[in-house]
């Protein structure tokens, strides 16, 4: 295909946009979030430097609950600071450089580059007490000696991530507790919390327990007994909850219509579902009954597709060209015939 150019030269402003906003973060949040992020930045304007919760849900056609919501989000994202006042309603919004909350740089499934230490690093390092600490906890939480591969892991998450000595111990702690002693899922995990601004033990916590009870949440609606979520089915169930931002109740009946539909529990099902609604601007169980009314709008009728089989079965027989009889002729020559 051709390359499209583009021509902003008839444009009379212009919004900044860090890039580490599009790089990092955009590309994983609800569409609908980042339209309210990037309003607030152009909102920032100096003719432009108030807003209201009732404004913005008028922009863009929303529940001032959806509004919130989207704050709420950028928050936990440390992107923007809310401010409440004595009646503990939103009365400012500090939004913050994307550069400046980063709890590390770039944090990547593969972070095999980051963590290319040398020998005198690693040495200094265990020179640190804290960092002394860690690797005694993980070799007995492990039952192993720590090799260098694993120093050089554990070493990335104190200094590149910036995890501290308990939430390092609390991360290897969980998940052994969960029956995994791989410092490789480990690691995932810890690039998660990162990715989600967790810094500190009850933060992940608390990250832990809403994880685990959206978990119970789905396999409850989708009457999963006698097994544990493997890790595709729980990063599905992350994106429905975060990038999707969806409650549990429109996940809920997006379970409901899998079991109905194929009588049994299928994520894939269900994501196929969820994503369709993501797209078509679902927020609440009523905006789903909204789609359904328009999709049946679009579809013909019972009385219409009976009548459309009825007429198409008959066109067999309707083909043919009618004749037309004189009754009395017909009459005259049969009695001829009789006598």
């Amino acid at each position: 295909m051709a390359n499209i150019t583009l021509d902003g030269s008839g444009l009379l402003s212009s919004t900044c946009i860090p890039n580490i906003f599009i790089d990092k973060y955009m590309t994983n949040a609800n569409g609908e979030f980042v339209k309210i992020y990037l309003y607030l930045i152009r909102c920032m304007d100096k003719s432009r430097q108030s807003c209201s919760i009732s404004e913005l849900a008028d922009v863009f056609e929303h529940t001032e609950k959806d509004i919130l919501r989207a704050l709420s989000y950028w928050e936990k994202m440390h992107l923007l600071h809310l401010e409440y006042d004595a009646d503990h309603e939103v009365s400012g919004i500090s939004l913050e450089l994307p550069e400046k909350s980063m709890p590390a740089p770039a944090a990547s499934e593969d972070a095999s580059s980051d963590k290319e230490y040398s020998s005198d690093e690693v040495e200094k390092f265990q020179n640190d007490e804290n960092v002394q600490e860690i690797l005694f906890i993980a070799e007995n939480y492990l039952g192993r000696t720590l090799n260098s591969t694993d120093i050089r892991t554990i070493l990335y998450w104190y200094d590149r991530l910036h995890f501290s000595a308990d939430l390092i111990e609390y991360l290897i702690e969980t998940c052994i507790s969960n029956g995994h002693t791989s410092l490789r899922y480990m690691e995932k995990i810890a690039l998660s919390w990162a990715d989600s601004g967790i810094s500190s033990v009850a933060e992940a916590k608390q990250e832990h327990s809403m994880h685990h009870k959206d978990a119970y949440a789905v396999m409850n609606a989708f009457g999963i007994n006698g097994r544990s979520l493997i890790s595709s089915e729980l990063s599905t169930i992350r994106k429905w909850t975060g990038q999707y931002a969806f409650s549990m109740d429109i996940i809920r009946e997006a379970c409901r219509r899998t079991i109905q539909a194929t009588g049994k529990a299928s994520f894939e099902y269900a994501d196929t579902i969820l994503t369709n609604w993501n797209k078509n601007n679902v927020h609440t169980l009523n905006d789903i009954v909204k789609l359904d009314m328009a999709h049946q709008k679009t579809r013909p009728s019972g009385k219409s597709r009976e009548g459309a089989q009825r007429s198409s079965s008959g066109n067999r027989f309707n083909n043919f060209p009618q004749r037309t009889y004189n009754y009395d002729q017909l009459e005259k020559q049969l009695l001829n015939t009789t006598h």
